[in-house]
């Protein structure tokens, strides 16, 4: 067999990887303004079926992924441009995970003080399982996976006992209230801040491409470069009429700390771990 077209869908790892700086911050700017409109599309339509919850949040996670896709180009931009050739193929990977998506969604709400504790709240959520119970007597799968692909589909489950059962599509727990997501708010804010534009983007690769984040670095280091690059967009004149002080606001409450040297590969936890954790919280707690 002759090898394979490699044309279609899911082309952004070879496409960016191939592109020269200037040229991948001006594709990446046709892009941003693509990727909020159809975050926008879900969340507009998931605001219309309060009747239909279990719908409604499927739709809502549709927004979350997209809007992390928005994140997940922007920690690409803020990348020193000259690490960014070795770290562009691990970026963009995420860029079609679904996991890595949702955790990068959730991630906006976080207030971590460094780099470092950011990448503690972050291990946990890769895991693969995790214990639960009052004395660990429950063995359960990736929350956030369990939660995207049991709202989207009728499955057959194991449970921690072997035994076997349906698994259907319904609401979870938390009511459906239409309050935006985070992700979703702080990609309009970029939207509306100008920093979709080439010019937007250049200013975020110069001013964040002199700092690395890998270690120690705090949000006081992320807020004075957000502070710098404000001032900037203000100077070229870059902010849409639209823009707002809840937009700043948005903007400096809101971006997470940048990831682009994470490695969020997820963490497959065996049997034997998870019951080593069980004993351990069952004598915890009896004593």
């Amino acid at each position: 067999m002759g090898k394979v077209p490699d044309i279609g869908l899911k082309r952004a790892k070879r496409a960016l990887s191939q592109m020269g700086h200037e040229e991948r911050l001006a594709f990446i700017a046709e892009g941003l303004p693509l990727i909020l409109a159809s975050s926008l599309g879900f969340w507009n339509a998931a605001r219309t079926l309060e009747s239909a919850p279990r719908e409604a949040e499927v739709l809502e996670g549709f927004a979350k992924e997209e809007a992390a896709k928005i994140l997940i180009l922007m920690d690409a931009v803020r990348c020193p441009a000259h690490l960014l050739p070795g770290r562009i193929g691990k970026i963009v990977g995420w860029f079609y995970d679904h996991h890595v998506r949702l955790i990068l969604a959730e991630a906006a709400s976080w207030r971590p003080v460094d780099v470092s504790q950011l990448r503690e709240y972050v291990e946990p959520c890769l895991k693969s399982h995790y214990v639960e119970g009052s004395c660990g007597e429950y063995i359960l799968p990736n929350w956030t996976l369990y939660q995207r692909e049991s709202q989207l589909y009728v499955d057959i489950e194991e449970r921690d006992d072997g035994t076997h059962g349906w698994s259907t599509p319904m609401a979870h727990a938390q009511a459906f209230g239409f309050l935006k997501p985070p992700a979703l708010a702080i990609a309009e804010a970029m939207s509306a801040l100008g920093m979709f534009s080439v010019g937007g983007l250049t200013a975020v690769s110069e001013i964040w491409g002199g700092m690395l984040f890998t270690g120690m670095e705090s949000y006081a280091d992320a807020q004075a470069l957000t502070e710098k690059l404000l001032k900037r967009l203000l100077l070229e004149k870059l902010p849409s009429e639209e823009a707002n002080q809840e937009h700043v606001n948005r903007l400096y409450q809101d971006w997470q700390l940048p990831m682009y040297d994470f490695d969020l590969k997820r963490i497959e936890v065996s049997l034997e771990e998870l019951q080593a954790e069980q004993e351990r919280i069952y004598w915890n707690e009896v004593g």
